[in-house]
């Protein structure tokens, strides 16, 4: 499966700090919950690599 391929699936996130100083990606699925935690400066990473693929998404649909 790439990052192109559609599924049918639905799932939960939530985002936030943790009282350990970590910023947590939470994700829930299908019975499966899978904790990311990140130092923030890995989420700051994270957030513009994010920010980036919107860009690259909005320029796409313009096209379309």
């Amino acid at each position: 499966m790439g990052i192109n391929s559609e599924r049918d699936i639905e799932a939960n996130m939530q985002i936030g700090p943790t009282d350990q100083g970590m910023v947590r990606i939470f994700i829930e699925a299908g019975g499966v919950e899978i904790p990311m935690d990140f130092e923030a400066e890995e989420a700051d990473e994270i957030a513009e690599e994010i920010r980036a693929a919107a860009i690259a998404a909005r320029a796409l649909t313009k096209r379309a």
